[in-house]
């Protein structure tokens, strides 16, 4: 044992570069919220990308399919346990909960949103957001917030990998539930900004939890009278 605290997930630089794309992100989530409220077909927007989607062969669909797999329970179970094994192994304890936790809020924040926000495709299915997409962008965010701290990153250079991260795996799944015609591009584009919003929160309010000092007794650390 060192001693030394566990690295925190959000440098101070780092930590308001993304709580402003936090927040804007929330925005962009309540913005969608209310304007796809109790609907139940495509928007104009959703329209065009879904024409320009729409048609994948045989072997795209697979390939829709396979990424679609890491947001069921099994793929994302798997995916989970991957990636905390990997924090733990190189000794990131923060995120190895935020892997668990940040996860586990956005896609709870999703499926609560789904029920406020109503929004349904097909036979009824609730949409809004997409649960897959803010799962598998979640999981890039801790994996991106890992790396920056390995590598030094803050500021302009950390927050670019992050949202970079983030930006592929929203892609990959988006198009994959686009593609399968499992939800609306909006609504794929409302699950990735819900998972920008949660995981920077969560990680800020791990690095609080972790960094709060323990109040020990008066008495400890002095021997009782023999």
């Amino acid at each position: 044992m060192t001693g030394r605290p566990a690295p925190a997930l959000l440098s101070p630089p780092l930590r308001m570069g993304l709580g402003l794309i936090a927040a804007l992100a929330a925005l962009v989530v309540a913005v969608l919220g209310v304007l796809y409220a109790g609907d139940s077909k495509p928007g104009r927007v959703d329209a065009r990308v879904r024409a320009a989607v729409d048609g994948v062969g045989p072997s795209w669909r697979h390939v829709a399919l396979a990424v679609d797999f890491l947001g069921e329970p099994a793929g994302a179970a798997t995916l989970v346990v991957a990636i905390v094994t990997g924090c733990l192994l190189l000794r990131s304890p923060r995120a190895a909960v935020l892997a668990v936790v940040g996860a586990g809020m956005s896609v709870g924040a999703a499926t609560l949103l789904k029920s406020l926000v109503g929004r349904t495709i097909h036979d009824g299915s609730l949409s809004y957001p997409s649960g897959h997409t803010a799962f598998l962008t979640a999981l890039a965010l801790v994996v991106a917030l890992l790396a920056t701290g390995r590598l030094g990153l803050g500021g302009n250079a950390g927050a670019s990998l992050v949202l970079a991260a983030a930006l592929v795996a929203g892609a990959a799944m988006g198009w994959a539930q686009v593609a399968l015609d499992a939800h609306y591009p909006t609504d794929v584009l409302g699950g990735w900004c819900t998972a920008l919003a949660v995981v920077p929160a969560t990680a800020w309010l791990i690095d609080r939890m972790a960094d709060r000092p323990v109040d020990r007794p008066a008495h400890a650390g002095r021997r009782e009278p023999r």
